[in-house]
This record gives structure tokens, sequence and C-alpha cells, in this order.
């Protein structure tokens, strides 16, 4: 395993005082089967790996403020971080403080977000996704096959993360996302993150009637496979929802974390594993 911390910064029509990232699964110092960076403190992992593979994180992409941890549920609950946010539902696991020095922020506002997201960091938020309008400010998402779902507005004005697994996608988290932000969708640019591919990702009937429903055209994203099950095809689907609701500019796709060993953790490959993050912030 190499050791360097290896990132994807998106390739999208971003206002330049957006910036993004997307964690691969090298760099930390966790042992397996989490190794090495992951930065999910739920899986089981030893907090103290899990405190510093953050912290090398932070460093890296010399955020402004400690990213606010969601409690993610596969729902569609989000997180306005500017105004309020779901009730806490207990104290936040050891890692999610920021103990590193950040560097100072230039103006008052900027200051103001990275104290509220201390505060907002001292406790688990429960929700899907998150948005925000401050500067300072960091939305992540945690994932290890689920998509996420960066959004920015053309005008830097915005941001928001989703966190987009097949149950929040057919439950309507990129909606909501959306709805959050408010902006219309056709000033917004949306990435789509690493996520599994069709061919692996193996679903039931139910999987392919929740979103059929919604939408009947959607039974394009299934193939039906020799053991009478649906391979999903989550991209495709992603990109159905954002069209739908009038995002014109979605960027990303391609990537398989099934299928890459090396840099993406997979809970459907592997089981137990890590978590990678996929952050959004305005500078």
């Amino acid at each position: 395993m190499r050791s360097e911390l290896d990132l994807i910064e998106p390739d999208w029509p971003a206002p330049a005082r957006v910036r993004a990232a997307f964690t691969l699964r090298t760099g930390g110092v966790s042992g397996a089967p989490y190794d090495s960076l992951n930065v999910g403190a739920h899986v089981g992992d030893v907090s103290a790996a899990v405190e510093e593979n953050r912290r090398r994180v932070r460093e890296r992409l010399r955020l402004p403020g400690e990213p606010v941890w969601l409690q993610q549920v596969h729902g569609i609950e989000v997180a306005d971080l500017d105004v309020g946010a779901p009730a806490p539902v207990g104290r936040a696991p050891a890692g999610s403080g920021d103990e590193g020095p950040e560097a100072a922020l230039t103006t008052a506002r900027g200051a103001s977000a990275t104290a509220e997201s201390a505060r907002l960091s001292a406790r688990i938020l429960r929700a899907d996704a998150s948005v925000t309008r401050a500067l300072g400010r960091v939305c992540v998402i945690q994932v290890a096959d689920c998509m996420p779902v960066l959004f920015a507005a053309c005008d830097g004005s915005a941001v928001g993360a989703a966190h987009a697994g097949w149950r929040g996608l057919a439950g309507g988290v990129l909606e909501e996302t959306v709805r959050h932000l408010g902006v219309p969708p056709a000033q917004l640019v949306a990435w789509l993150g690493p996520t599994i591919g069709q061919q692996h990702f193996e679903v039931g009937e139910e999987v392919r009637a929740a979103f059929v429903s919604h939408d009947p055209d959607a039974a394009s994203a299934f193939e039906l496979n020799a053991r009478q099950r649906w391979q999903c095809d989550l991209y495709s689907l992603a990109r159905r929802r954002l069209s739908a609701l009038g995002v014109r500019s979605i960027s990303g796709g391609g990537w398989c974390t099934h299928a890459d060993a090396v840099r993406f953790f997979s809970y459907r490959r592997d089981g137990q594993c890590g978590r990678m993050a996929a952050l959004i912030w305005m500078e």
C-alpha cells in the first residue's frame, strides 16, 4: 500500500472560491482492515488512528476549519449548517474535534464560520447531506460504495454535499439538498464522486421498483443478470434525478470503488473497512 495521502480533485466548472476534494484510502495510519486513511470513527477502527487520519486530511487540504461530520443513516435529512441542524444524537467520537493549528481566515465571516464548525463538530448531527453559504465551513460526506454528490452555486454563494446510496437516491436526498441550497437548479453545478459501478452492484427487484415507481424510464439504469437479479447503475440514476430537477451541469462519474482495491474502500467487496471523505467548502 502506498504511503502518500492521495486525493481526487473534482474536474468541474465550480467557481474559483469553491474548493473540493475526495480522499482515497492511502496515506493514513490505520491498520487492516481499515488501512490506511480511514476517516470513519464509527467502523471499529482505533480512535487515535482516525484522529490522526483526519488531522492529515486537514493539513493536506489546508482546511479552514474542522469538517462538520455527520451521522449518516441512508435517509434524506439535510443539515443546514448556517441556520441550525438536526437535533444532536450523542457525543462526537474521538477524532471529531480539531486539535491541529488552523490557517487564520481573512474575514470576520470566515472566522465566525470556523467557530461555528467547531461547535457543530462537538456533537453528532444525524443527516445525509449538509449545505452552507458561509466561508470556511466544511461540508463532508463519508462513503465506501455509496455515491457522494457535491454541489456549488455558479456564483459561489453556496455549497453542499449529499450521501447518495440507493436508498437516499430513491428517497430524494438530492432533491432535498437542492431545495435547502435555495439556488435555482439551473444555477448549480454538481459532481458525482466515486461509487460502486454497475458491474458489481447487484440488487433485488425492490430496489428497481423504488426507482421505476417514481420514474418509469429509470428502468434503463438496471440490467437483468443470469441470477434474475439486477445490476444497478447509480451514476445513471443520479444524473436522471438531477436532470429532472433542472441541474444542467453534471460532472464526475466513471469510477468503481469495488473494482479498484488499491485506491478505494468498498463495503460490498470487503465488509469491514474504512471510509473515504468527500469535502467541499468556500474560501
